[in-house]
């Protein structure tokens, strides 16, 4: 039920809380998604609309990829951490199981959470992305990409990602039944959390 998978970028604009971006810039998230940031004990900090926007290009990038099923894109965008615990063979079986997540869905980004130097986990920025996409089968895929960037000056790179696919059973007036919504990472913000 769980697994890596494919955003659906075309769907971003709209219907998804992320506006449509020009040619060559990255698509900016909207401004009532819900936001949070968490520096666990350190100074307060404010991520800047160019840590936004260099965290949103990140995981377009990764999603296009992944759409496009260039595996060996994606995988390059994975951080090594990732990379070292996770064979390229085992990750790209994994994603191929999984072939129709959002094959016609919408996606909506359901909140950003940042984090800055969470405790037992690598140093830096983390941003992590809970999203829901709802396919026309009454289908609805749920889930989040968390980035990190280990220095100011550095890239984002995919730290992690969890999806869940909610048949049209479990789903009531547009809402997964509350034994169901308990278990869903879009829905908990599990985020860094618990993913690592």
């Amino acid at each position: 039920m769980f697994s890596e998978a494919v955003l659906r970028i075309a769907a971003f604009a709209l219907a998804a809380g992320i506006t449509a971006p020009a040619a060559a810039e990255p698509a900016a998230l909207d401004p009532a998604v819900e936001r949070s940031v968490e520096t666990f004990g350190a100074a307060p900090f404010v991520p800047t609309t160019d840590d936004e926007k260099a965290a949103m290009a990140r995981l377009v990038d990764y999603t296009l990829a992944l759409e496009k099923r260039d595996f060996a894109a994606a995988y390059a965008m994975l951080s090594l951490t990732r990379q070292a615990v996770t064979p390229r063979l085992e990750w790209e079986s994994n994603l191929r199981k999984q072939d129709g997540l959002w094959a016609d869905g919408r996606i909506r980004i359901l909140r950003l959470q940042w984090y800055l130097d969470p405790p037992a986990q690598p140093a830096g920025l983390y941003a992590a992305f809970d999203f829901r996409g709802d396919r026309s089968d009454g289908t609805m895929d749920c889930g989040y990409v968390v980035v990190h960037r280990a220095a100011p000056d550095a890239a984002f790179a995919v730290a992690t990602s969890n999806v869940s696919i909610v048949p049209p059973d479990l789903i009531e007036d547009g809402v997964p039944k509350a034994d169901v919504l308990r278990q869903l990472p879009c829905y908990l913000g599990k985020g860094i959390a618990t993913a690592f």
